[in-house]
């Protein structure tokens, strides 16, 4: 890959995803881009980069987009954040929400799905505190494809035995030949959208509670300051937000505090 061409995909992949690239990364571009180059037909990388930089393929772009910005995901990752959810923004939403009984909550850059579906599991076996409520769960990627196998909930052994406990398999999915299928009363309780962190945030509607996780790393100062203001302005005055462990808004904004003791939770300050 010429010099040149680096530096064009730095800035193509910057304004399109966020995605910020070091001088070093350009490993990623190559190892994440050249299966894709091969499957398009392409001689070489650098021939799927000067189509690119043509401008006149625009599924190319986003197949390329796609292929820099699709992250791995499993059920319950890092456990703690669903601990969280489960010990105390539950019991925070049950007595501050009691009147109207309904509240929503978002998985931004849901990947495959594996996030959304778990917090759907929570709530499923908090199904007695919940009877009588409404609540929506949106799952959101920037990838279509990875949307559309989210959608789908038809998981590989070896995804489902990433951090998924057995008895939660065993009641939320059936086997469907060497893979297992979410079961459709969870299936149903997500909706799933094709949405990108950059553009406006307003059509997704408010939310009481945002998963942001292992997204903010990918991000220079400027966005992830954009994205977690434009997010602030979703959510009430007393809004959780989840970030991963190796994120924080400490120094970027002022709209999040951390929730004391409680690693990778934080409040809106209002």
């Amino acid at each position: 890959m010429r010099p040149d061409q680096f530096e064009f995909m730095r800035g193509f992949l910057k304004e399109r995803s966020g995605l910020t690239l070091g001088d070093d990364k350009s490993y990623l571009l190559e190892s994440r881009l050249t299966p894709v180059a091969r499957k398009q037909g392409f001689k070489d990388l650098e021939e799927l980069i000067d189509k690119v930089k043509s401008g006149n393929d625009a599924v190319l772009a986003s197949s390329v987009t796609e292929a820099m910005t699709t992250n791995e995901s499993f059920f319950f990752r890092d456990q703690k954040p669903f601990d969280l959810f489960r010990d105390t923004v539950i019991p925070h939403i049950l007595e501050t929400r009691a009147e109207g009984k309904s509240f929503r909550v978002w998985s931004a850059a849901a990947s495959s799905g594996q996030e959304p579906y778990s917090i759907g599991m929570i709530l499923r076996e908090q199904a007695m505190k919940f009877s009588g409520w409404s609540y929506d769960i949106v799952g959101t990627d920037l990838s279509s494809e990875i949307i559309n196998k989210a959608k789908n909930g038809l998981y590989s052994q070896f995804e489902v035995q990433r951090g998924m406990p057995i008895q939660l398999l065993v009641k939320y999915f059936d086997k469907a030949g060497d893979q297992w299928q979410i079961k459709t009363d969870l299936q149903s309780m997500v909706q799933f959208k094709v949405y990108n962190l950059l553009h406006d945030l307003s059509s997704l509607g408010k939310f009481d509670v945002v998963f942001c996780r292992n997204v903010l790393i990918y991000f220079d100062q400027p966005t992830k300051k954009m994205v977690l203001e434009n997010m602030a302005a979703l959510m009430p005055n007393d809004g959780f937000l989840f970030l991963g462990g190796a994120e924080t808004v400490l120094g970027i904004t002022d709209r999040f505090a951390p929730v004391p003791g409680l690693r990778g939770i934080y409040k809106k300050t209002g």
